[in-house]
């Protein structure tokens, strides 16, 4: 998409966040939301935290991430006034406060939440601007729900084309062999 490289960054964590932290279907199989050491391992890698997460950090963004996912699932549905009403929400509900920030030897860059909050409200800022970012652009078809039988996984098309349905490879790859054997 290349919106700017912080804006890619917290689109990718909002996917990496929803497909984690909701519960549905993934890859043909039911999906639960993992528990315990799990859950706070797998926000950390959605997050890209340099540290670890607490029980407290991984139920906050839990509980932001049903409001995330509701964004993707209106955009898919054509529904973009619902996905704006949800995101107009987040960005009150997590106090997002875009500023200009700089640490760790980075050049300045935009931060999109205040320097007050808590962890899970700050990523939920930032995935919340991140997603208003696309959804007030051209490319906000980009945001999608896969299409494949029993997943419901999250993406962001980043292909040149504008094409992408399915939220990885082996989804994509389930419903071509379920194709070719229904042809032959």
């Amino acid at each position: 998409m290349n919106f700017n490289s912080h804006s890619d960054m917290v689109v990718a964590i909002a996917v990496a966040l929803v497909n984690v932290l909701t519960p549905g279907e993934r890859r043909g199989r039911p999906y639960k939301i993992p528990e315990g050491e799990q859950r706070r391992e797998a926000v950390a890698e959605a997050v890209r935290a340099r540290r670890e997460v607490t029980d407290e950090e991984a139920a906050e963004l839990a509980g932001y991430a049903p409001d995330l996912r509701a964004v993707f699932e209106a955009v898919a549905a054509g529904d973009l006034d619902h996905a704006a009403g949800t995101l107009n929400r987040l960005l009150v509900d997590t106090r997002a406060r875009p500023h200009l920030s700089r640490h760790d030897g980075e050049p300045w860059h935009v931060h999109f939440h205040g320097t007050d909050g808590t962890f899970g409200g700050d990523y939920a800022a930032s995935c919340a601007t991140g997603l208003a970012i696309v959804l007030g652009s051209e490319l906000h078809d980009r945001l999608g729900v896969c299409t494949a039988d029993r997943c419901d996984r999250v993406y962001v098309d980043v292909s040149r084309n504008g094409t992408r349905r399915f939220c990885s490879t082996a989804c994509q790859n389930r419903v071509k062999t379920a194709a070719f054997r229904a042809r032959t």
